[in-house]
């Protein structure tokens, strides 16, 4: 497989050069440009796009499960075959260290192979069967059968802070050809090269598994333009987006005001707050230790960085906040992934540096090279954050507002005062028992993840996770976009009703080929 960058967007399995201008990359820790030159598309490039995706939907909704589940596995398998020269380029491209995206491009390959064990199984087909009753009273009872279909051809937006997770291969690319939706992919232009090289795994794959060549397109577009035009694109189902909250309700209004509405499932905004209750307090020194960890980790660029920690008032929770302070205050900064992402950290910072109420307790030296800032830890009371809606703003990156509360009755008012969230954390001990049940049915309405103990960076892959939340965490919170729960974002049921045997889809017949599991008279 050839891992030679030439700089062109993947259309109908061809590699075309754009007409619409040029991008390239920069290493965001010399602030250097990298070669090569990315040519972007334009309005009519973007069509021929999507409508080989939607002339690609037929043939590929219609594949068996062996087949599809050969295609996601022969995609994982790319991957790691040109693994070093993927990771060696998004090193450059993000500033990333090698192993955090070795460990990326692993978590990858085996989102892949998780969903292709998900096609074999067939579980996802969901298959209702109410057999016919021909004899009822007073009146007979029709044969009707429900599975789910995929929805047709799926735009995925890259994220910058996952070159690879939630990028081209990530998951909402994965979840959706796990489905039987084609994928047009717009890559994001701080990583381009590491999203040609992905798309080369998997441009490979379909080749080699013979699917059409609009199975799966990548697209690089000049911003927000081209992305709109994507949404607005009637071949278009459905969305996959992470990043910005403003960029997700961008998507979200264009998808909407469309003449047919589309699901958008946007991962946008998230502080994670992290309640620490009073007997979680005799660790405080491994506590500190682990809450600075999971703020400064990745330059803190994780959708789920601790960004709000309540504190108790009191000598445990001086210790605490002490002990977080000497940790802040001897780190020092990562490089963050791109310049417009460090200069957006900084107005956060000044922006939650100048409210009233506000200290900055800690602050962390800078790092080696550019657009490497220091850690910032904040500190205000209950009645000051209760008082302040900026104090929930995100910032995207390695600082964390602290906030003491007097007593644990205070927290419900707290918690109820909070927007939608990814996760809620609770450090506690087996004596604070009542004061976590008392709660928990507010942390239940507040957040996509419960965690009891731990720290909410790091989501583990599987089937039980949830990545998602109320809004504005997520555009959708009834579903996820870690997990194999994902893929009935692209899916919607059909019901059918007295076809014959022969004209009945194979997991909905009497005969089931695929052996998918079938529920009958809810049995």
């Amino acid at each position: 497989m050839t891992t030679t960058l030439n700089g062109q967007s993947l259309i109908n399995g061809e590699w075309i050069a754009g007409t619409e201008g040029d991008v390239r990359a920069v290493d965001p820790s010399t602030e250097e440009n990298l070669d090569p030159v990315f040519t972007l598309i334009g309005p009519d490039q973007l069509d021929d796009a999507t409508r080989a995706a939607e002339q690609a939907f037929p043939e590929y909704s219609a594949t068996e499960p062996g087949a599809r589940a050969r295609f996601l596995d022969r995609i994982a398998d790319n991957l790691d075959a040109c693994r070093q020269d993927v990771v060696d380029r998004a090193r450059r491209e993000t500033g990333l260290t090698e192993a955090r995206l070795n460990g990326e491009l692993t978590r990858t390959a085996n989102q892949l192979r998780l969903f292709a064990g998900v096609v074999r199984s067939g579980a996802f087909h969901r298959v209702r069967i109410d057999p016919a009753q021909p004899d009822r009273a007073p009146a007979p009872r029709a044969d009707i059968r429900q599975r789910m279909v995929p929805l047709g051809p799926v735009a995925v937006f890259g994220a910058s802070n996952f070159p690879l997770a939630f990028s081209t291969a990530g998951g909402d690319t994965a979840s959706a050809l796990a489905a039987g939706c084609p994928v047009v992919f717009k890559a994001h232009n701080a990583h381009p090269g590491t999203a040609e090289l992905v798309a080369q795994a998997i441009h490979e794959a379909v080749t080699q598994e013979g699917l059409p060549g609009g199975t799966f397109s990548l697209v690089y577009g000049p911003g927000a333009k081209i992305g709109q035009r994507l949404v607005a694109d009637p071949r278009i189902t459905a969305v996959g987006f992470t990043g910005s909250r403003s960029g997700g309700l961008a998507i979200a209004r264009t998808a909407f005001e469309r003449p047919s509405p589309i699901p958008v499932y946007a991962e946008m905004s998230s502080i994670n707050p992290v309640i620490v209750l009073p007997g979680a307090l005799g660790s405080a020194a491994s506590l500190a230790e682990a809450f600075v960890g999971s703020v400064t980790g990745s330059s803190g660029q994780l959708c789920t960085q601790p960004g709000l920690v309540f504190v108790p008032e009191g000598p445990g929770g001086d210790d605490f906040v002490n002990r977080a302070v000497e940790h802040i205050d001897a780190s020092s900064g990562q490089t963050m992934l791109t310049p417009s992402i460090a200069t957006s950290w900084a107005s956060g910072v000044e922006n939650l540096s100048g409210q009233d109420g506000v200290d900055v307790i800690a602050r962390g030296g800078d790092g080696e090279g550019a657009n490497a800032p220091g850690p910032v830890l904040f500190r205000t009371d209950a009645e000051t954050f209760l008082a302040n809606g900026e104090l929930q703003k995100e910032i995207f990156g390695a600082a964390s507002l602290i906030v003491r509360y007097a007593e644990p009755s205070r927290l419900e008012e707290l918690i109820t005062a909070l927007e939608g969230q990814l996760t809620v954390t609770v450090q506690a001990a087996p004596s604070d028992r009542d004061d976590v049940a008392t709660l928990l049915p507010r942390l239940e309405r507040l957040a996509g993840r419960v965690l009891y103990g731990g720290w909410p960076t790091g989501v583990e892959v599987g089937h039980a996770m949830v990545h998602g939340g109320p809004f504005p965490a997520t555009s959708d919170a009834r579903t996820t976009s870690v997990g194999t729960l994902a893929i009935e974002r692209f899916l919607r049921p059909v019901a059918y009703q007295d076809l014959p045997e022969d004209l009945l889809p194979a997991p909905a017949s009497d005969a089931n080929p695929w052996s998918v599991g079938q529920s009958v008279d809810g049995k």
